[in-house]
């Protein structure tokens, strides 16, 4: 039964809503919120992570501008975002189709459903047993790789790939590609089963092939889906720093250094906390500048499309 309206006064609906709303808050200000704005006053200071704080202004942020390796190791987190973003990404969306279209088909959607799990596995993988493995692999002695190049005749091609600095970035990065392939790959098999199998049929009756089907009828009506991985995987590439503390440590020399990992080292390693904070300060704005890009970008092509 409705309570009775007091005379005078409107009842609000949504004013209960933002009391759920206190916990996220909460736990916003505790984890994010707070402790950004500690290492945001770090990075004006030095200090060793003992003792008195020493406050030196913008002095870390100029010497991070004319710091030779910080900016190596931002070139190298391009190569990781191109590693773990845009090769993932167009290689997931032609297997999700692949799964979709042909093996689901052909084959059934248990089969499909077997190999969709198969290509997801590096993701729910533990990044320690996975950099075990790959150890195993890539050992230059005595390989699983090696000793498969010396058995086929190939010989010649062994190498140390994680030990050489020529090498050792495209290693991590092929390394990568595999791990990151299975999220891009669920999220476009979601993505397919929402399109209009009428608009594909109509385009296959009008004479289209395969491609002209996939580039002009698939592809727009999953590109929310495609924004959501381009985003979240280059998030996910400008704060990577497991897979490289697990597989090179850096490493040989400074060839496969990021910025996170070089922050780390500076912060933890090298006891430089001013410095370490101003390098994960720079990150951090660097990851929101590219966050909203992306969410700018994605809004003004649903604005069109509407």
């Amino acid at each position: 039964m409705a309570l009775p309206l007091v005379p005078g006064r409107r009842r609000n609906p949504d004013r209960g809503y933002p009391f759920f709303l206190i916990p996220a808050a909460v736990l916003f200000t505790a984890v994010i919120a707070v402790p950004f704005v500690m290492n945001v006053g770090l990075s004006f200071t030095k200090w060793q992570g003992v003792g008195p704080l020493h406050w030196i202004g913008l002095g870390n942020y100029q010497r991070l501008w004319h710091d030779r390796t910080f900016w190596a190791a931002f070139e190298h987190n391009v190569a990781i975002v191109i590693a773990m973003a845009l090769i993932p990404t167009a290689l997931g969306l032609v297997v999700a189709t692949a799964l979709f279209d042909y093996i689901g088909k052909r084959f059934g959607p248990r089969t499909a459903s077997v190999l969709r799990a198969c290509v997801y596995l590096p993701q729910v993988m533990p990044l320690a047993v996975m950099g075990v493995v790959w150890g195993w692999i890539l050992a230059p002695g005595d390989g699983v790789l090696n000793s498969a190049l010396r058995d086929i005749g190939l010989g010649s091609l062994g190498h140390d790939w994680l030990g050489d600095p020529h090498t050792a970035l495209y290693t991590v990065m092929a390394i990568l590609v595999w791990i990151q392939l299975g999220f891009p790959v669920v999220v476009f098999m979601a993505g397919l089963q929402r399109t209009d199998p009428a608009l594909n049929e109509a385009a296959e009756l009008d004479g289209a092939g395969w491609w002209r089907r996939f580039w002009h009828v698939v592809v727009p009506q999953i590109r929310p889906e495609i924004y959501v991985v381009l985003l979240m995987c280059t998030i996910a590439a400008l704060k990577a720093f497991a897979p490289i503390y697990v597989l090179t440590r850096g490493g040989p020399g400074i060839s496969t250094d990021i910025p996170s990992y070089y922050s780390y080292q500076n912060f933890f390693e090298k006891t430089q906390v001013g410095y370490g904070a101003a390098i994960a300060t720079v990150l951090t704005l660097l990851t929101l500048t590219v966050t909203t890009a992306f969410i700018i970008v994605q809004n003004r092509h649903q604005d069109q499309e509407r």
